[in-house]
């Protein structure tokens, strides 16, 4: 990925910028407000690390401009301020995330890996059964427009079966494809699809969510 780095303290933007590199990143860095604006408004970058307090330009008017003109690639902010009231003006100017310095290079990663999966999910299309939505960039799924609280776990459960609409899937298939590497109870699943089926069905009066005896459970569109 192509990453841009506006940081005016040279030696941590260097520092950055060859961590980066070596993670397999393209990294480009601008030391001043004004550079680091003009590169970040061609929209060729992933993600942006962006410092708040900067010559020439503040980072805060940086990200106000890029949000204004269109400019939609994730912003890290870094900020030497721990307030509350910083962290908030940051967001509202339309900064995806910040990170107080001092700061280790293993959570501003972190950090980025984040904001990278919430990126990628928003490119995705919305996988959509019925009026079942699931909006991944907000982890969260909506029936007729109206926003419906899952736990992680229901959501999970959730995802695999909207990837696969109409498809019966057994308990240990949707284990797998839900957690895998850290299976739950098989006997589990049973439960978490009666909750499932209180929670998107229930309410709409639908039957979407199905159990095939013996077999597992599929989601469908069953107004069709």
């Amino acid at each position: 990925m192509r990453l841009l780095v506006v940081e005016d303290e040279e030696v941590l933007a260097d520092s950055l910028a060859r961590g980066l590199g070596a993670e397999g990143h393209a990294v480009d860095v601008a030391y001043d407000g004004w550079h680091g604006h003009m590169l970040a408004s061609t929209g060729e970058y992933g993600l942006i690390v962006l410092d708040l307090m900067l010559p020439g330009k503040s980072g805060y008017d940086v990200c106000r401009e890029l949000r204004a003109a269109g400019i939609a690639t994730p912003i890290l902010v870094l900020t030497a301020r721990d307030g509350v009231e910083d962290h908030t003006e940051a967001l509202d100017c339309g900064a995806d995330d910040y990170l107080t310095k001092p700061f280790s290079f293993a959570v501003l990663l972190a950090h980025l890996r984040a904001l990278d999966r919430r990126r990628t999910a928003a490119l995705e299309p919305q996988p959509t059964v019925g009026d079942l939505v699931l909006d991944l960039r907000h982890r969260r799924v909506l029936r007729a427009g109206r926003s419906i609280p899952l736990t992680d776990r229901e959501l999970a459960l959730l995802e695999v079966l909207m990837r696969h609409p109409g498809s019966v899937l057994s308990k240990d298939e949707l284990l797998l494809q839900a957690w895998p590497g850290d299976p739950e109870d098989t006997n589990l699943v049973e439960a978490r699809m009666s909750a499932l089926r209180r929670k998107i069905d229930t309410p709409f009066g639908r039957r979407s969510l199905q159990t095939v005896r013996g077999e597992g459970y599929r989601l469908v569109d069953e107004r069709s």
